[in-house]
């Protein structure tokens, strides 16, 4: 597959190539993309995926939902962000050279594109397509008698006990409307209101099931909040309801801590996860048909703006299609994606002892291709291993119920010296992360909250054993979290090492991570925010230098998104040189490609499939002595600033020529990839005349078989 005179894929499928002034700083305004536009391109390819009918009829209503759920954080993050500049007059420029307000402004003629083309999709794509199977999504006047006595007996028994509806007038003052949740607005006519009405909403609870099961034959479904909207009557006896609708605000939940000030940084997180649920409203969602009474008394409380509001053709808040899915079961697999079950690791093949196929050599994972249990089993094992002195791990984002805590505690009651750093700070995880800090604490374990003014998003393991020859460590690097769920959907790589060197760095940083030692030069990690970008930005010019003197020069660089100005300056700067650039960027490029004497060199594709591409790599060709790294972090401002992350080195030569086969078969994809043009918009590749490379099933099948080949000879 790899040919060693030639780059892993050639520069084919280019977009037409723009001209600029070779004179012009690479820093003008125009050579970046906005990164808010940038990220709704990344959603429209996610939208993409639900549209396109080549998926699973299952996967497409999956993939609807996630746009969704992208667009809420999307919202509560970015453009709370953004409307927060605006309120304090912030006029500086982005790195695109747009205000705060532009940036507004765009962000929402987009959206609006993107909601409209979404509800499209749901209301005459997806849904009369489910109807075709037999599962249906019913409205009030789609039920028979049957179903309307089950639902009246499930109104009153279950539902009716949990709501409460509020008025607002002279004595009652509008309520607190929470965050992302459901609600009924309500006109109720008034004959002592001087506007011969009074506004009162309803909650939609969210501890009760969205998606009602009806008494049917087939797969037949009703929402909660058509169901009280049916018998909203009951709930204001004795008042006639003029009118009433559905809405959904989304508020500023982007958490800011004075982690300085603050005595316990475990207390101040609880607090301030509390105050989501009422940050500045910054985006409402109405049923389309909405009465204009209501929308005005909903501008006025909210405080929101008509470029705010989105008039929704359908059912509001389309993340419920996630639960949808899982609701019908198995019976329905053969509308969903074939399984992949992940496999045996490779390298693990033929041992029994994990700590004995470390020390032998170093080992790769790659997930969720190969199975994420034996990094489990690797702090499961430690555990309960009578020779294990110590483990020490960082935690980012872990699952629910998670076999790697539930292991650490165990090995803490084992009488093991266990730390663990709990990066409280992870967003949207705090609650999470909070209660497994305490559940740890239980236990025995050491727990750290992390470094004041930086999160802590590097991934690490450090077991420290006593065998006959003496004390030895053993590491695990990955450019994932620790998580056994979102192992089986995102791709990430992993590291098993006993390399000495390795080692020694992995336990310096957890000293400078658990107290005030100073990390001095390390061996072969390299840390942020110490000196990250720098040796990113000297591998870079290396392969600069070498191009300008005539030397062939390659870079290849994977990772979820690429924003780092000085990072894509020396990128520029390479490209202009002559160097090679292929790179793979999943989400947020603020890099503009295929600008002639600036960036005519440089390829950028984006890959979106059915399972989460999130493995950070880096490859520089170096003058043929080739240097392979793998991270945690991304070329972002705040990876290289604001976090803790390492890069770390592959060199074993069998595990370096994997990673490239790996990266030549994403650069080759011609199914989930788009090329990025220098317009800042995503193209389908041609794929007339190619063999059909869908990179995800392709490094799915040669694993299995190679797997199975190497099985077969033990």
């Amino acid at each position: 597959m790899l040919e060693n005179n030639k780059l892993f894929s050639t520069l084919d499928d280019k977009p037409a190539v723009l001209e600029v002034n070779k004179s012009e700083k690479c820093h003008s305004g125009k050579n970046y993309i906005n990164r808010e536009l940038s990220w709704l391109e990344f959603n429209s390819r996610v939208l993409e995926e639900a549209q396109d009918k080549k998926n699973p009829l299952l996967e497409r209503t999956k993939f609807l939902s996630i746009v969704s759920s992208n667009l809420d954080e999307f919202f509560m993050v970015r453009v709370a962000s953004l409307k927060d500049q605006i309120h304090v007059g912030h006029l500086k420029h982005d790195l695109s050279g747009m205000l705060p307000a532009e940036q507004i402004k765009k962000i929402s003629l987009k959206v609006h594109n993107m909601v409209y083309k979404q509800y499209n999709s749901f209301n005459r794509s997806i849904m009369p397509a489910l109807n075709r199977e037999g599962i249906a999504l019913l409205k009030l006047e789609d039920l028979d008698n049957k179903q309307l006595e089950y639902i009246e007996e499930y109104f009153e028994s279950t539902i009716f006990p949990v709501l409460t509806p509020m008025a607002v007038d002279k004595s009652r003052p509008f309520p607190l409307i929470l965050n992302k949740s459901l609600n009924i607005a309500v006109l109720l006519e008034s004959r002592e209101a001087e506007s011969g009405f009074i506004f009162a909403t309803v909650q939609v609870p969210a501890i009760l099931d969205r998606i009602i099961k009806l008494p049917s034959p087939n797969e037949q479904f009703i929402l909660l909040e058509d169901i009280i909207k049916k018998y909203l009557h009951r709930l204001f006896r004795g008042h006639n309801i003029l009118s009433s609708g559905m809405y959904r605000i989304t508020r500023n939940a982007d958490l800011s801590i004075d982690e300085e000030g603050a005595e316990d940084l475990l207390k101040a997180i609880e607090k301030s996860i509390k105050r989501r649920k009422w940050g500045a409203a910054i985006r409402l969602e109405i049923d389309y048909g909405f009465d204009t009474r209501l929308i005005d008394i909903l501008k006025e409380e909210l405080e929101i703006k008509n470029e705010d509001i989105y008039y929704i053709n359908g059912c509001l808040d389309l993340t419920f299609l996630m639960k949808f899915n899982n609701k019908l079961g198995d019976k329905y697999s053969y509308l969903r994606n074939e399984l992949l079950p992940p496999v045996t690791p490779l390298d693990l093949i033929g041992y029994d002892n994990i700590f004995e196929a470390i020390s032998e050599k170093d080992i790769l994972l790659h997930h969720p291709y190969e199975s994420f249990d034996y990094v489990t089993e690797f702090i499961k094992k430690a555990a309960w291993d009578p020779n294990i002195l110590a483990i020490k791990q960082t935690l980012y984002r872990v699952s629910g119920n998670s076999p790697i805590v539930n292991a650490l505690a165990e090995a803490a009651e084992n009488g093991k010296q266990v730390s663990v750093l709990v990066e409280l700070k992870a967003r949207f995880d705090e609650e999470n992360n909070i209660n497994w800090a305490k559940q740890l604490e239980k236990s025995g374990c050491h727990v750290i909250y992390g470094l004041m003014g930086l999160k802590t998003h590097c991934k690490m393991t450090l077991i420290v054993r006593k065998e006959d020859e003496g004390i030895k460590r053993y590491v695990h690097l990955s450019t994932g979290n620790y998580n056994d769920i979102t192992a089986t959907l995102y791709t990430d790589i992993g590291l098993f090492t006993s390399n000495p060197y390795i080692a020694a760095d992995t336990s310096a940083i957890f000293n400078m991570l658990s107290g005030y030692t100073q990390l001095d030069k390390l061996y072969k990690l390299e840390v942020a925010p110490i000196g990250m970008r720098r040796r990113f930005i000297e591998l870079i010019e290396n392969e600069a230098n070498n191009a300008r003197e005539g030397r062939k020069a390659a870079i290849i660089a994977k990772m979820n998104s690429l924003m780092d100005e000085d990072i894509i300056n020396a990128l520029y700067e390479a490209s202009r040189a002559g160097v090679s650039i292929q790179l793979i960027v999943r989400g947020i490029c603020c890099l503009r490609p295929q600008v002639a004497g600036l960036s005519e060199n440089i390829r950028v594709i984006s890959i979106v499939d059915r399972f989460l591409e999130h493995s950070r790599i880096y490859y520089f060709y170096n003058n043929g002595a080739e240097s392979v790294y793998l991270s945690s972090a991304d070329w972002m401002y705040r990876n290289m600033d604001k976090r803790v992350e390492v890069i770390f080195p592959v060199e074993d030569s069998c595990l370096i020529e994997r990673i490239k086969k790996i990266l030549d078969i994403l650069l080759r994809d011609n199914v989930k990839s788009r090329v990025l043009g220098s317009d800042g918009v995503y193209c389908h590749i041609d794929k007339r005349g190619k063999q059909l490379i869908q990179s995800q099933l392709y490094l799915y099948e040669i694993t299995r078989q190679q797997v199975e080949e190497k099985q077969k000879s033990f």
